[in-house]
């Protein structure tokens, strides 16, 4: 049976659940949270916090199997919660969000064949698929679709199941190949070591879809790593380095005849439990370092770790895409590159969007729903 009871010292209601759980609820976040202070539609809140007295009391309360009424000092009506909700919604502990799946952090004995996989088809016409492929693609940062047809429509209609596509400065799409007078080296048949993608905007893209038309020149693997397990590496190896890294911002500048976009980015980037979240790393647009001498030379040396870390082979996952494969990853967590190639011995086409993480997750979470 749920109990609760009137906590004046402590400005709270404490209640004791059936299943011997109890928390404790502020008054000024339960009256915060009265349930007809929310749009019956849109879900959103319509409750002023500012008419509500920060000292607010409440006089009594009463329980029953399914919800608990809080009785105020300042009105008649009632507050009145489902005890599954509170249960849900204890402060100081995060709700349940079926979007954070946990991270498998993975090295080079991980190898090409265990990058997880799925068929566009059963990815496009059922729900459950689609789950689990996404689920995969989280946890390890990226995952590799077979059977696309020989279309640019059909890695986009793959993309277009998850969210809306993210735009660009190259445009909603863009075309991987060598060609004349280019703005990135992508567009150029030379090596591409280990980055991501984009660091010089305001908020690099999230996750990436490259899908393999032709790849049929001698060389142009694709290389990747782990970033979150190379920062968690040089954690444990040099925590000074990790932190410089994850603490001191640097510029980063993308310009051409059209745009001249800038930011400024770490390249670890934590949450506020310390947990990394992101990975901003791309040498070939990092603009002219303008920290002060005295972090400077304590930076460059963590830096040029964090580089020589992408080029081990300890961390490298090495693959050649064939045509009607599509790989996805997380471009703010999953490094990628490329192996130079020789356009003149074959064709090499990929066709290439972006999903940002926000319309990744919320897919995810919208088909969690019971």
């Amino acid at each position: 049976m749920t109990t609760a009871d009137l906590r004046a010292d402590q400005a709270a209601l404490h209640i004791t659940f059936d299943s011997n759980t109890s928390a404790t609820f502020p008054y000024i976040w339960l009256r915060d949270n009265d349930p007809a202070g929310f749009h019956p539609d849109t879900h959103e809140r319509v409750t002023d916090l500012t008419s509500i007295s920060l000292d607010v009391m409440a006089k009594r309360v009463e329980t029953d199997s399914d919800t608990l009424s809080v009785f105020w000092g300042d009105t008649d009506t009632p507050t009145v919660f489902d005890i599954n909700w509170l249960k849900a919604h204890i402060p100081g502990q995060p709700s349940t969000d079926p979007a954070r799946t946990g991270f498998v952090h993975w090295r080079a004995d991980m190898g090409a064949a265990a990058i997880p996989r799925a068929n566009a088809d059963e990815i496009l016409s059922n729900d459950a698929a689609l789950k689990e492929w996404l689920v995969r693609t989280q946890r390890y940062g990226y995952s590799i679709v077979e059977g696309l047809a020989d279309s640019t429509e059909a890695g986009m209609d793959v993309a277009r199941r998850i969210g809306f596509l993210r735009e660009t400065n190259f445009g909603v799409t863009f075309e991987v190949q060598s060609k004349p007078n280019p703005n990135n080296l992508a567009y150029t048949p030379i090596a591409l070591p280990l980055h991501t993608d984009l660091t010089n905007q305001e908020l690099p893209p999230g996750f990436q879809f490259l899908h393999c038309l032709a790849n049929d020149a001698v060389g142009g693997g694709s290389l990747f790593c782990d970033g979150y397990a190379i920062a968690e590496d040089l954690r444990a190896q040099d925590p000074d380095a990790f932190e410089l890294l994850s603490t001191v911002s640097i510029p980063f500048r993308f310009h051409d005849e059209d745009y001249d976009i800038r930011s400024r980015k770490k390249v670890i980037n934590l949450d506020e439990n310390g947990d990394i979240i992101e990975i901003c790393f791309n040498a070939h647009i990092a603009d002219v370092f303008d920290l002060s001498p005295d972090i400077m030379a304590r930076y460059y040396p963590a830096y040029r770790q964090f580089m020589i870390m992408t080029r081990s082979q300890d961390y490298l996952v090495t693959l050649k895409l064939k045509g009607g494969e599509m790989v996805v990853f997380d471009n703010r967590r999953v490094l990628h590159g490329r192996e130079a190639f020789d356009p003149q011995t074959g064709f090499r086409h990929l066709h290439g969007c972006y999903v940002d993480r926000g319309e990744f997750e919320s897919r995810l979470r919208k088909l969690s729903r019971a």
